[in-house]
Protein backbone atom coordinates (compact mmCIF):
# COMPACT_ATOMS: atom_id res chain seq x y z
CA UNK A 1 0.00 0.00 0.00
CA UNK A 2 1.46 3.38 -1.37
CA UNK A 3 1.81 6.71 1.09
CA UNK A 4 -0.01 9.43 -0.24
CA UNK A 5 0.29 13.03 1.28
CA UNK A 6 -0.77 16.29 0.89
CA UNK A 7 0.31 19.96 0.05
CA UNK A 8 -1.66 22.54 1.66
CA UNK A 9 -1.81 25.64 -0.37
CA UNK A 10 -3.24 28.96 1.64
CA UNK A 11 -4.38 32.11 -0.63
CA UNK A 12 -3.29 34.80 2.03
CA UNK A 13 -5.48 37.19 0.57
CA UNK A 14 -8.95 35.24 -0.24
CA UNK A 15 -8.04 32.81 2.82
CA UNK A 16 -8.58 29.86 0.03
CA UNK A 17 -7.59 26.81 1.34
CA UNK A 18 -6.53 24.11 -1.51
CA UNK A 19 -5.32 20.23 -0.60
CA UNK A 20 -3.22 18.93 -3.26
CA UNK A 21 -2.56 15.25 -3.12
CA UNK A 22 1.09 13.78 -3.87
CA UNK A 23 2.64 10.37 -3.32
CA UNK A 24 6.31 10.06 -2.32
CA UNK A 25 7.58 9.32 -5.50
CA UNK A 26 6.26 12.34 -6.83
CA UNK A 27 7.70 14.26 -3.84
CA UNK A 28 10.82 13.06 -3.98
CA UNK A 29 11.06 14.21 -7.34
CA UNK A 30 10.26 17.66 -7.17
CA UNK A 31 12.40 17.85 -4.04
CA UNK A 32 15.44 16.42 -5.99
CA UNK A 33 14.76 18.99 -9.19
CA UNK A 34 14.60 21.54 -6.56
CA UNK A 35 17.61 21.11 -4.80
CA UNK A 36 19.64 19.49 -8.33
CA UNK A 37 18.43 22.88 -10.44
CA UNK A 38 21.06 24.92 -8.58
CA UNK A 39 23.96 22.39 -8.73
CA UNK A 40 23.43 21.61 -12.36
CA UNK A 41 23.07 25.53 -13.17
CA UNK A 42 26.42 25.76 -11.22
CA UNK A 43 28.20 22.30 -13.26
CA UNK A 44 26.92 24.35 -16.72
CA UNK A 45 28.83 27.54 -15.75
CA UNK A 46 32.13 25.76 -14.94
CA UNK A 47 31.65 23.61 -18.24
CA UNK A 48 31.39 27.23 -20.06
CA UNK A 49 34.09 28.86 -18.38
CA UNK A 50 36.40 25.92 -18.83
CA UNK A 51 35.54 25.90 -22.65
CA UNK A 52 36.33 29.88 -22.68
CA UNK A 53 39.74 29.17 -20.98
CA UNK A 54 40.61 26.58 -23.31
CA UNK A 55 40.04 28.67 -26.43
CA UNK A 56 41.95 31.16 -24.77
CA UNK A 57 44.96 29.40 -24.11
CA UNK A 58 44.83 27.97 -27.44
CA UNK A 59 44.42 31.42 -29.35
CA UNK A 60 47.66 32.43 -27.13
CA UNK A 61 49.78 29.37 -28.27
CA UNK A 62 48.40 30.13 -31.75
CA UNK A 63 50.02 33.91 -31.30
CA UNK A 64 52.88 32.76 -29.42
CA UNK A 65 53.75 30.78 -32.48
CA UNK A 66 53.29 33.83 -35.11
CA UNK A 67 54.83 36.16 -33.05
CA UNK A 68 58.09 33.53 -33.32
CA UNK A 69 57.89 32.81 -36.80
CA UNK A 70 57.84 36.90 -37.16
CA UNK A 71 61.02 36.89 -34.89
CA UNK A 72 62.76 34.40 -36.79
CA UNK A 73 61.78 36.22 -40.69
CA UNK A 74 62.98 39.43 -38.77
CA UNK A 75 66.34 37.51 -37.40
CA UNK A 76 66.74 36.30 -41.33
CA UNK A 77 66.04 39.67 -42.79
CA UNK A 78 68.19 41.63 -40.40
CA UNK A 79 71.43 39.13 -41.07
CA UNK A 80 70.20 39.63 -44.66
CA UNK A 81 70.94 43.25 -44.47
CA UNK A 82 74.17 42.75 -42.41
CA UNK A 83 75.39 40.78 -45.23
CA UNK A 84 74.44 42.97 -47.66
CA UNK A 85 75.71 46.17 -45.67
CA UNK A 86 78.76 44.44 -45.45
CA UNK A 87 79.11 43.79 -49.42
CA UNK A 88 78.31 47.49 -50.17
CA UNK A 89 80.18 48.55 -47.58
CA UNK A 90 83.53 46.75 -49.94
CA UNK A 91 81.86 48.86 -52.74
CA UNK A 92 84.43 52.11 -53.56
CA UNK A 93 81.03 54.01 -53.26
CA UNK A 94 81.66 57.70 -53.65
CA UNK A 95 82.02 60.28 -51.19
CA UNK A 96 79.35 62.37 -52.21
CA UNK A 97 76.78 59.71 -51.96
CA UNK A 98 77.89 58.83 -48.54
CA UNK A 99 77.43 62.44 -47.34
CA UNK A 100 73.92 62.10 -48.69
CA UNK A 101 73.30 58.92 -47.17
CA UNK A 102 74.59 60.18 -44.01
CA UNK A 103 72.23 63.27 -44.37
CA UNK A 104 69.31 60.88 -43.48
CA UNK A 105 68.21 60.02 -47.43
CA UNK A 106 69.22 58.58 -50.53
CA UNK A 107 68.85 59.70 -53.96
CA UNK A 108 66.28 58.19 -55.86
CA UNK A 109 65.96 56.53 -59.96
CA UNK A 110 65.51 60.05 -61.02
CA UNK A 111 67.46 61.78 -58.21
CA UNK A 112 65.18 62.16 -55.46
CA UNK A 113 65.56 61.58 -52.10
CA UNK A 114 64.13 58.13 -51.01
CA UNK A 115 62.02 58.53 -47.71
CA UNK A 116 63.67 56.90 -45.02
CA UNK A 117 59.90 56.20 -42.84
CA UNK A 118 57.59 53.28 -44.41
CA UNK A 119 54.60 54.41 -46.00
CA UNK A 120 51.32 54.88 -43.23
CA UNK A 121 49.37 52.36 -45.07
CA UNK A 122 51.57 49.27 -43.88
CA UNK A 123 49.99 48.53 -40.60
CA UNK A 124 50.35 44.68 -40.33
CA UNK A 125 54.20 43.23 -39.40
CA UNK A 126 52.85 40.46 -42.79
CA UNK A 127 53.02 44.17 -44.85
CA UNK A 128 55.76 45.68 -43.41
CA UNK A 129 58.00 41.67 -43.89
CA UNK A 130 56.42 41.98 -47.71
CA UNK A 131 57.84 45.32 -48.36
CA UNK A 132 61.04 44.91 -46.43
CA UNK A 133 61.70 41.81 -48.56
CA UNK A 134 60.98 43.36 -51.74
CA UNK A 135 63.42 46.01 -51.26
CA UNK A 136 65.91 43.57 -50.34
CA UNK A 137 65.64 41.70 -52.79
CA UNK A 138 65.65 44.35 -55.20
CA UNK A 139 69.21 45.74 -53.97
CA UNK A 140 70.27 42.43 -54.05
CA UNK A 141 69.76 41.46 -58.00
CA UNK A 142 71.29 45.12 -58.16
CA UNK A 143 74.35 44.63 -56.52
CA UNK A 144 76.50 42.73 -58.79
CA UNK A 145 75.33 45.19 -61.93
CA UNK A 146 76.32 47.52 -59.67
CA UNK A 147 79.59 46.46 -58.37
CA UNK A 148 80.80 44.69 -61.99
CA UNK A 149 79.37 49.11 -63.42
CA UNK A 150 81.92 49.88 -60.51
CA UNK A 151 84.74 47.97 -61.50
CA UNK A 152 84.27 48.91 -64.98
CA UNK A 153 85.22 52.65 -64.02
CA UNK A 154 88.38 51.28 -61.90
CA UNK A 155 89.61 49.97 -64.53
CA UNK A 156 88.85 52.37 -66.85
CA UNK A 157 90.34 55.07 -64.39
CA UNK A 158 93.37 52.56 -64.10
CA UNK A 159 93.65 52.81 -67.71
CA UNK A 160 93.46 56.18 -68.37
CA UNK A 161 96.96 57.93 -68.84
CA UNK A 162 96.14 60.87 -65.89
CA UNK A 163 99.72 61.90 -64.76
CA UNK A 164 102.55 63.52 -66.75
CA UNK A 165 105.59 61.11 -67.41
CA UNK A 166 108.45 63.07 -66.46
CA UNK A 167 108.91 66.65 -64.95
CA UNK A 168 110.90 69.47 -67.20
CA UNK A 169 109.40 71.92 -69.78
CA UNK A 170 107.14 71.03 -72.69
CA UNK A 171 108.72 71.77 -75.96
CA UNK A 172 106.47 70.47 -78.38
CA UNK A 173 102.57 69.87 -78.47
CA UNK A 174 100.66 67.53 -80.77
CA UNK A 175 99.65 68.16 -83.82
CA UNK A 176 101.28 70.48 -86.73
CA UNK A 177 104.79 71.93 -86.43
CA UNK A 178 108.02 72.48 -88.48
CA UNK A 179 110.43 69.92 -87.74
CA UNK A 180 113.32 70.33 -85.44
CA UNK A 181 115.64 68.94 -87.79
CA UNK A 182 114.57 69.45 -91.42
CA UNK A 183 112.19 72.83 -90.89
CA UNK A 184 109.97 71.15 -92.74
CA UNK A 185 106.13 71.16 -91.59
CA UNK A 186 104.71 67.86 -89.95
CA UNK A 187 102.43 66.14 -88.23
CA UNK A 188 103.59 65.65 -84.54
CA UNK A 189 101.67 62.58 -82.85
CA UNK A 190 103.04 63.67 -79.31
CA UNK A 191 104.30 65.62 -76.75
CA UNK A 192 107.93 66.54 -76.53
CA UNK A 193 109.08 66.94 -72.43
CA UNK A 194 112.76 68.46 -72.19
CA UNK A 195 114.76 67.38 -69.04
CA UNK A 196 117.99 66.47 -67.93
CA UNK A 197 119.17 63.34 -68.92
CA UNK A 198 119.05 60.52 -66.90
CA UNK A 199 115.72 61.36 -64.74
CA UNK A 200 113.61 58.91 -64.73
CA UNK A 201 110.46 58.38 -66.86
CA UNK A 202 106.88 57.29 -65.24
CA UNK A 203 104.07 55.02 -66.50
CA UNK A 204 101.29 57.30 -67.10
CA UNK A 205 98.30 54.49 -66.51
CA UNK A 206 98.82 50.65 -65.03
CA UNK A 207 99.56 47.93 -68.43
CA UNK A 208 101.59 45.56 -69.82
CA UNK A 209 104.77 46.41 -71.51
CA UNK A 210 104.44 45.76 -75.00
CA UNK A 211 108.31 47.02 -76.01
CA UNK A 212 111.56 47.51 -74.71
CA UNK A 213 113.71 48.03 -77.33
CA UNK A 214 115.41 49.96 -79.58
CA UNK A 215 113.21 50.95 -82.45
CA UNK A 216 114.51 53.25 -85.41
CA UNK A 217 113.78 57.14 -85.35
CA UNK A 218 112.30 56.43 -81.41
CA UNK A 219 115.35 55.39 -80.67
CA UNK A 220 115.56 53.33 -76.91
CA UNK A 221 111.23 53.20 -76.92
CA UNK A 222 109.14 51.64 -74.14
CA UNK A 223 105.52 51.01 -75.15
CA UNK A 224 102.47 50.32 -72.34
CA UNK A 225 99.19 48.38 -73.63
CA UNK A 226 96.20 48.88 -71.29
CA UNK A 227 92.12 48.47 -71.16
CA UNK A 228 90.08 49.66 -73.32
CA UNK A 229 92.34 49.60 -76.80
CA UNK A 230 94.73 52.62 -75.00
CA UNK A 231 98.15 52.32 -75.49
CA UNK A 232 101.63 54.54 -74.31
CA UNK A 233 104.93 55.14 -75.96
CA UNK A 234 107.89 56.55 -74.45
CA UNK A 235 110.43 57.29 -76.78
CA UNK A 236 114.45 58.97 -76.84
CA UNK A 237 115.15 56.86 -73.64
CA UNK A 238 118.35 56.46 -72.31
CA UNK A 239 117.52 53.16 -71.07
CA UNK A 240 114.85 50.85 -69.80
CA UNK A 241 113.78 50.21 -66.11
CA UNK A 242 110.92 47.46 -67.61
CA UNK A 243 111.11 44.26 -69.58
CA UNK A 244 108.62 43.23 -72.33
CA UNK A 245 105.71 41.62 -70.41
CA UNK A 246 105.96 43.31 -67.36
CA UNK A 247 103.14 44.69 -65.20
CA UNK A 248 103.52 48.30 -64.61
CA UNK A 249 101.25 50.71 -62.44
CA UNK A 250 100.51 54.36 -62.80
CA UNK A 251 103.89 55.78 -60.86
CA UNK A 252 106.13 52.90 -61.77
CA UNK A 253 109.16 54.14 -63.28
CA UNK A 254 109.84 52.45 -66.84
CA UNK A 255 113.25 54.49 -68.27
CA UNK A 256 115.25 56.97 -68.19
CA UNK A 257 115.25 60.35 -70.03
CA UNK A 258 117.90 60.51 -72.68
CA UNK A 259 118.54 61.59 -76.36
CA UNK A 260 118.75 58.18 -78.50
CA UNK A 261 117.15 58.08 -81.86
CA UNK A 262 116.09 60.77 -83.85
CA UNK A 263 116.72 63.66 -81.49
CA UNK A 264 117.90 67.14 -80.53
CA UNK A 265 118.71 67.12 -77.12
CA UNK A 266 117.56 65.39 -74.00
CA UNK A 267 113.76 64.59 -73.82
CA UNK A 268 110.81 62.27 -73.69
CA UNK A 269 108.86 61.73 -76.47
CA UNK A 270 105.37 60.88 -75.25
CA UNK A 271 101.93 59.60 -76.91
CA UNK A 272 98.75 58.17 -76.61
CA UNK A 273 96.97 56.19 -78.67
CA UNK A 274 93.58 54.89 -78.65
CA UNK A 275 92.68 51.91 -80.39
CA UNK A 276 96.20 52.88 -82.82
CA UNK A 277 95.14 56.19 -83.52
CA UNK A 278 97.24 58.90 -81.77
CA UNK A 279 95.18 61.32 -79.25
CA UNK A 280 96.23 64.83 -77.99
CA UNK A 281 97.59 63.46 -74.35
CA UNK A 282 97.26 67.06 -73.05
CA UNK A 283 93.23 66.31 -73.14
CA UNK A 284 93.97 63.97 -70.42
CA UNK A 285 96.82 64.51 -68.55
CA UNK A 286 95.65 66.34 -64.63
CA UNK A 287 99.06 65.72 -62.62
CA UNK A 288 102.79 66.88 -62.84
CA UNK A 289 104.76 63.72 -62.65
CA UNK A 290 104.22 60.76 -59.98
CA UNK A 291 100.57 60.43 -59.03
Amino acid sequence: MSHRHTIVVIDESTKVIRRVPVSLPALVAIFTAVISFPVLVGIGAKLSVRAELDHLQAMHRMLEAEGASYRAEITAFTEQIRSLDEVVGTLPVATSVRARAAGGSAPGPSGSAVPAALPPSLSSPEEILKVLQGALQVLSDRLPSVARGIERREALAAAAPSIWPAQGWLTDRFGMRSDPLTGQQGFHPGLDISTPEGQPVYATAAGVVDVASYSGDFGNLVELRHDFGLSTRYAHLSRFAVVPGASVARGDVVGYVGATGRATGAHVHYEILANGTPIDPLQILTTIARP
